[in-house]
């Protein structure tokens, strides 16, 4: 300001531009979502790396394959199901190779996922090569229903410096069978460099623990690699019962302005969750969800998502279902600023049961990408409508053959019996249920009443023996945990004979 001004322009007061108002509430925002979403999730967000999208087993299995190969000291792998077909030979010719060579190579595996896929000698070969092998919670006669939480995370952790969070597991349909005409499976990961690594390596040190003894401490305390971006993203490490993103899920649909687009393996949204997303495309959001079609792995999986797709539909949710093999991802994306990648479905089970792993990109050249490949998705899909008539239909038939998959999980178990409940509660207090979707699971579920009755009328024992021998085998397991917390925590335990 020059001198020459009058005085009582120079002493007047400066009044704020309503821009700077603007920014200041803007930032106060952002601070505030950046805040609920730190809570809500339980992880905080980490700046400075670089996260690349890996689509498909093209284009992840020979990033990992490439890793792997280039490990300096360690490799760290966790894996809801290894196949035991040609591609898990690969990764096990890998693991084992660098294992030999003096590489330290960990792998987790879930019992209830390698059931049926993979035997015993696919992991006493990896063994004998030196791989630390464990098994994430097999059946114990001390914990009965122990076995309903499983680690359905898929991770990669190489040298605490790079990093995989994915939804593919190890097996052939992932690449396909091209010489039979079998596309691969559509799914989606990420590959990530950066500080956020060290979370990453952080989830798979907690699963190796609930598994056996805990890393040594030269693992766990490597320094967190330096920055190599400027991408902000949280890692969500999910445990039985933290409900990390169920949390969160319901807090992005509140947030979204203008795109909230998912895709999902084994839908089936709880009341909440399906409100949220009817509320979001009430107020002019477009909300869409993409899931499986005939092609899915487990052919019920589309009747008792299609029983959900109603509520979704009148809210104005645009629904389609993928028309190739198997949509295996679990992927979100909403106004292309916020973007979620890794192996947490939308269902109750994986949301509050498993441990899951996902990761949570807050940036818009990312989110764009996400956005681009949604895009390309629909162009393989098939919108679902409902006609005049009320009734939920696709708006071109699929011409794919049904599956018969053998690729069955805890967590799509406990959807199914979770929409078939859903579908039978609204029925019985007379809530409006109509649909060949839902008429189907109430002819299933009503079957297997009848069935339980006329058991419970002709052959009562065969109901009350199993019913009597889960009952003692649930009653010595509480008394076995209480007499070794009893041991563990009474002061007087350990006190020693007086001389």
């Amino acid at each position: 300001m020059s001198a020459a001004e009058p005085a009582d322009r120079r002493d007047a007061p400066t009044r704020p531009s309503p821009f700077t108002d603007t920014t200041r509430a803007l930032a106060a925002v952002r601070v505030m979502a950046d805040q609920a979403f730190s809570r809500a999730a339980g992880a905080p967000l980490v700046h400075g790396n670089t996260v690349r999208v890996l689509k498909d087993g093209a284009e992840n299995y020979p990033a990992w394959l490439s890793a792997i190969a280039e490990a300096r000291e360690s490799v760290h792998f966790e894996c809801y199901i290894v196949h035991d077909d040609e591609v898990g030979e690969r990764f096990a010719d890998a693991l084992s190779a660098r294992a030999r060579e003096g590489i330290r190579i960990r792998v987790i595996y879930d019992w209830l996922g390698a059931l049926g896929k993979t035997g015993g000698r696919f992991w006493r070969r990896l063994r004998e090569a030196g791989v630390e092998v464990r098994c994430f919670n097999p059946p114990r006669l001390d914990e009965p229903l122990g076995w309903l939480a499983r680690d359905h995370r898929k991770s990669i952790t190489i040298d605490g410096r790079l990093a995989f969070v994915t939804g593919l597991c190890i097996g052939k349909a992932w690449e396909g069978r091209p010489e039979r005409g079998l596309a691969a499976w559509r799914d989606t990961g990420v590959e990530i460099h950066g500080p956020a690594v060290a979370d990453v390596a952080r989830a798979f040190a907690d699963a190796w623990a609930a598994c056996g003894d805990p890393l040594p401490e030269e693992d766990r305390a490597r320094p967190v690699p330096p920055k190599e971006g400027d991408m902000p993203m949280r890692v969500v490490a999910a445990t039985s019962g933290t409900s990390g993103l169920y949390r969160l899920d319901p807090l992005v649909a509140a947030l979204a302005r203008s795109t909230l687009w998912l895709t999902d393996a084994y839908y089936a949204g709880t009341p909440s969750y399906v409100h949220a997303l009817g509320a979001a495309a009430r107020d002019g959001v477009d909300v869409r969800l993409l899931v499986p079609g005939r092609g899915s792995d487990i052919a019920i999986m589309q009747t008792i998502s299609r029983a959900g797709y109603r509520p979704l539909l009148e809210a104005g949710v645009r629904v389609f279902e993928w028309n190739g093999p198997m949509l295996h991802a679990k992927t979100a994306v909403a106004d292309a600023r916020w973007s979620r990648v890794g192996s947490t479905n939308l269902n109750p089970a994986s949301w509050m049961g498993n441990w899951e792993l996902d990761v949570v990109v807050e940036d818009e050249r990312f989110g764009r990408i996400m956005e681009a490949m949604y895009i390309d998705d629909l162009g393989n899909a098939t919108e679902i409508l409902v006609e005049r008539r009320r009734r939920v239909r696709a708006a071109d038939a699929s011409r794919l053959p049904r599956r018969r998959g053998s690729g069955g999980s805890a967590t799509r178990a406990a959807a199914g019996a979770l929409r078939i409940g859903n579908a039978i509660g609204s029925a019985l207090v007379a809530r409006h249920v109509t649909g060949p979707a839902e008429r189907r699971l109430l002819v299933q579920g009503g079957s297997i009443l009848a069935i339980i009755a006329l058991v419970a009328f002709f052959w009562p024992p065969l109901l009350a023996w199993p019913a009597g021998a889960l009952s003692l085998w649930l009653s010595v397991s509480l008394l076995l945990r209480a007499g070794r917390r009893r041991s563990s925590t009474d002061p007087t335990a350990d006190r020693s004979r007086p001389s």
